[in-house]
C-alpha cells in the first residue's frame, strides 16, 4: 500500500533543514522526527458504564480513525477491587508508524482540533521526561470518520501519544511546532 503524505514529503523537504538551524545540530541525523503515533483506549470504566460485555463499537470506531485493525489488550491478572477478571478485556490500541503516523498528525491538526469545542490551543505542559507527547479526547466524534453512537452512553475516550527520536522535551516541542502543531500562544 503505497501513502502519501504531504505533511512528511514537506517535513523532509523544507521542515528538516530549518528545524537543524533552529536548533544548532550539526549532524543532519540528529534531527528530531516521529517515530510512531500510539492510539490507546481504556475499556475498564466504558464496560462498566454501559452494563455490557460487548466492545465492538470502540473496536469498529478505532478501526475507522486509524484505518488498522486494533489490538485487543486483555487483563493479565484478576483485581477483585477493581472488578476485573484475568482474560478481560481492558484496552484496545493502535501504533501507527512512518508515513501514517505522519498522516494521523496532519489530520489532528487541520480536522479533528477544528472540531474540538471551545478549543483554545494544545498546552505546552504535555511532553514528559523522554520527549514524548500525550494528548487526550475525552469524546470520540471529534474524529470525522467515528462512528456517531444513538446512545450517549456509547461516547469513549481516545489516548493520543506522539513518540519521537529525541530524549528532549524542548526539541519535541520545536519539532511538533515545525509541523504547525496547534499549541497555546504564550
Amino acid at each position: 500500500m503505497n501513502i502519501t503524505s504531504l505533511l512528511y514529503d514537506n517535513f523532509q523537504k523544507e521542515g528538516k533543514s530549518k528545524l537543524q538551524k533552529e536548533l544548532g545540530i550539526k549532524n543532519p541525523m540528529q534531527v528530531p522526527e516521529i517515530e510512531k503515533v500510539c492510539i490507546n483506549v481504556g475499556m475498564g470504566s466504558y464496560l462498566q458504564k454501559i452494563g455490557k460485555k460487548d466492545y465492538a463499537f470502540v473496536e469498529d470506531n478505532i478501526r475507522a480513525i486509524t484505518g488498522r485493525k486494533p489490538l485487543v489488550r486483555k487483563a493479565k491478572l484478576s483485581v477483585s477491587n477493581f472488578k476485573l477478571r484475568e482474560g478481560q478485556p481492558v484496552g484496545i490500541s493502535v501504533t501507527l508508524r512512518g508515513k501514517a503516523a505522519y498522516n494521523f498528525i496532519d489530520k489532528l491538526i487541520h480536522i479533528v482540533y477544528p472540531r474540538v469545542r471551545d478549543f483554545r490551543g494544545v498546552s505546552r505542559k504535555i511532553f514528559d521526561r523522554s520527549g514524548n507527547c500525550s494528548l487526550g479526547f475525552n469524546d470520540h466524534t471529534v474524529f470525522p470518520e467515528a462512528i456517531q453512537p444513538e446512545d450517549s452512553r456509547q461516547i469513549h475516550g481516545v489516548q493520543v501519544t506522539i513518540v519521537t527520536s529525541t530524549n528532549n522535551p524542548e526539541h519535541t516541542q520545536a519539532l511538533l511546532s515545525s509541523l504547525s502543531f496547534p499549541f497555546k500562544k504564550q
